[in-house]
């Protein structure tokens, strides 16, 4: 018996995938030439699956600041802080995301799976109960194998249904985390976090809310939903990612717990790290600034949210239950999705496709991210090619443009 012979049922899957095209999780960027655009098979390809949501990958400053870390400090720290120290600029960072939420404390991770797999599996343990939304990320999922609290799912976006779970356990002792997200990667649907907060605060459950795809995209100041809903001083633990928004690479969670130094030598995915090296650092709290100094990047990212969002649904496509950075298209089964997905890279648009068992309720999904880089005309390029694919492929009715009826229309009066 082999090793891998328990995933047989995944590794027939994936053949089955490969043998018909292009493998759509082996994907090679031969050259990445902007925010929006790189070199795909040797063609220049539209981007609209990389969650870049503010463009930031190609700002000047965010690049120069890199660079000039580079210089002062080398290109990596060779370990954890635990072992070889903290840099100034890790300090640095986690002082000033602890400003940006007005929160006490933060902790920087190198990546966003590790401070929610850290964090998240550091704060229960046995006798205590981790609450978890049904569509939850596999970053989430994979906390709750780290711990020994008992876990429990409540249904999505259902503050009933989290009112039932939290109202079963009683008086049993222990502590109550619920943890949801501010942006779900899948459908871009977003919390009812105020409906949320009020069952915790019943309860007197600890909350924690996951910001990786709605820091800078949604509040008045890009704080994320918890700012958005007017609830960032009930959200006992706010976890995000530099990957998104910030264009860079790690994790972070700030908290006003006074005993929150304590998770610096309790969570392993931070003490047994290697540290961000001192150019991503560099860049993410330039980015940071560059956030916080231009709110427009906000206006222009939903302005392309709305242009995208509403253009494919015009064209009849099914999506997401509500406008976000985040697209999802439905699309009727895994086959139909890769087969769409292969025709979009073929036409120079590059999107994400998602099928089970790694999508909620085993849909079958194009998932598109939005960015402010994005210019109009290439969103109106997005949603031609698509509704082009989406009328041959039957996923769309083929009727002709609404342009055109009106000319019909026009032409009978």
């Amino acid at each position: 018996m082999g090793l891998l012979d328990r995933h047989a049922g995944l590794v027939a899957l994936y053949g089955e995938v490969r043998a018909t095209g292009a493998d759509p999780f082996q994907i090679r960027m031969e050259r990445v030439l902007s925010p929006t655009e790189a070199i795909i098979n040797g063609k220049k390809t539209l981007l609209v699956g990389t969650n870049n949501y503010f463009g930031l990958t190609f700002d000047p400053s965010c690049m120069e600041a890199a660079i000039e870390a580079i210089r002062a400090e080398g290109t990596g720290t060779t370990g954890s802080r635990i072992a070889n120290g903290s840099y100034s600029e890790h300090v640095s960072l986690e002082e000033e995301i602890a400003a940006f939420y007005g929160k006490k404390h933060c902790m920087v991770f190198t990546t966003g799976y590790q401070a929610n797999l850290g964090i998240i599996s550091n704060l229960v343990g046995a006798e205590d109960f981790l609450l978890i939304d049904a569509d939850s990320h596999a970053s989430i999922y994979d906390a709750c194998k780290q711990t020994q609290a008992e876990v429990v799912r409540f249904k999505h976006n259902d503050p009933s249904s989290l009112d039932a779970r939290l109202r079963r356990l009683g008086d049993k002792p222990g502590n109550r985390l619920v943890v949801l997200e501010g942006i779900y990667s899948m459908l871009g649907d977003s919390a009812p976090l105020k409906e949320f907060i009020e069952v915790c605060k019943k309860y007197k459950a600890y909350v924690l809310v996951d910001e990786a795809h709605s820091l800078g995209a949604l509040g008045e100041h890009g704080r994320g939903l918890c700012e958005e809903a007017g609830v960032l001083d009930d959200c006992h633990f706010i976890v995000g990612t530099f990957s998104k928004t910030l264009g860079a690479i790690g994790g972070y969670c700030v908290s006003n717990d006074p005993d929150f130094d304590v998770l610096r030598v309790t969570t392993r995915s931070y003490m047994f790290t290697a540290s961000l090296p001192p150019s991503i650092v560099a860049s993410v709290r330039q980015a940071l600034r560059v956030v916080i100094a231009h709110p427009e990047l906000r206006t222009h990212l939903w302005a392309n949210v709305h242009t995208l969002y509403e253009g494919l649904k015009a064209q009849g496509f099914v999506l997401g239950p509500e406008h976000g950075p985040v697209v999802g298209v439905h699309l009727p089964d895994k086959m139909l999705a890769i087969g769409f997905w292969r025709a979009m890279l073929d036409a120079g648009v590059y999107v994400n496709v998602a099928i089970p068992p790694a999508t909620p309720n085993g849909v079958s999904l194009l998932r598109c991210s939005v960015s402010a880089a994005h210019t109009k005309e290439q969103l109106q390029l997005m949603i031609e090619v698509m509704t082009g694919i989406g009328r041959q492929m039957g996923v769309i009715p083929a009727t002709p443009p609404i342009a055109s009826q009106a000319r019909v229309a026009g032409g009978k009066h």
